[in-house]
């Protein structure tokens, strides 16, 4: 990204987006963004994926300010947040530290978005929270997991592979390649950019924890456990969470099934105005906004 424009993106991070730190009860701390009506208990509550971070929800972040209170955190282990405890965490293990985060900031009712791994989190969190927290569930790109007994020869391949890969590369190098995959052929430079920079704020230990979440969780899981209405989103040009593979999470999570035109797999980042009209259409059927 072109300087000028890469110091445009951080200063509408800082103004419009900016971190907070959230104090958990055993002493941890998470890092949130926030936009829009702090006072509110009901958000719009933005998970990344395992390449990513808050930052990558800014421009959802600004389409959506002025509508609803948006929040988007730095997993355990990414950006300033504390790892969690556990050296192989569970998906339960994020969902308690997300489900806490919530009550310490005042949220009492959300739509759950979570993209790519994220949302192996926000399903559990769905699943496992008292009725009402989650009012809706958006999964975009989701990652099915490896955790399946069916799944154990990938699982190994899939933790060896990514492990090994941090271990000779390092985050920058991972980094640096990273928008290769993660986005369709015809995304401009300056998407590319936003990309990699979020991916190179990435933690070694946080990734690896990750990717222990990643091998060791299973979407399948969430089957019958979800009561509230769900979607599935996925960009029409995804090589990592595939369309077709999407549709059979959708199909198995008895979800409403959609595509994302010219979008690859970060979605959220290459159409962020698409991914922001579709979360705004849910807005109605969760949340009046106040107008007194």
């Amino acid at each position: 990204m072109h300087e000028d424009l890469l110091s445009l993106k951080l200063q509408l991070l800082q103004t419009g987006f900016p971190e907070r730190l959230v104090k958990l009860p055993q002493g941890a701390q998470v890092a949130w963004r926030e936009a829009g009506g702090a006072s509110s208990d009901f958000a719009v509550v933005l998970l990344h994926g395992i390449s990513s971070g808050a930052a990558s929800w800014l421009d959802v972040a600004l389409q959506l300010a002025d509508k609803v209170r948006v929040l988007a955190w730095d997993a355990p282990g990414y950006g300033v947040s504390t790892p969690l405890a556990q050296s192989a965490p569970a998906d339960a293990d994020y969902a308690q530290a997300l489900a806490q985060s919530l009550l310490v900031l005042g949220v009492r009712r959300c739509i759950l978005v979570g993209h790519s791994l994220g949302a192996l989190m926000a399903a559990r969190l769905a699943a496992m929270a008292a009725p009402g927290l989650v009012e809706q569930l958006v999964l975009i790109s989701p990652a099915g997991g490896y955790g399946a007994e069916a799944k154990a020869e990938q699982q190994a391949k899939v933790r060896e592979g990514r492990l090994a890969a941090l271990a000779e590369k390092g985050v920058a190098g991972l980094a640096a390649v990273i928008d290769q995959r993660l986005v369709s052929s015809e995304a401009p430079e300056a998407v590319r950019a936003w990309v990699r920079w979020n991916t190179a704020r990435m933690q070694p230990q946080g990734y690896a924890q990750a990717v222990e979440l990643l091998c060791g969780s299973d979407l399948a899981q969430a089957q019958g456990r979800l009561g509230m209405p769900v979607e599935v989103w996925v960009g029409e040009h995804d090589v990592v969470t595939t369309p077709a593979a999407c549709k059979s999470w959708s199909e198995m999570l008895g979800a409403h099934y959609g595509t994302l035109a010219a979008a690859g797999h970060a979605s959220p980042v290459e159409q962020p105005m698409e991914v922001a009209h579709r979360l705004a259409s849910l807005l109605n059927q969760s949340y009046c906004p106040n107008t007194s």
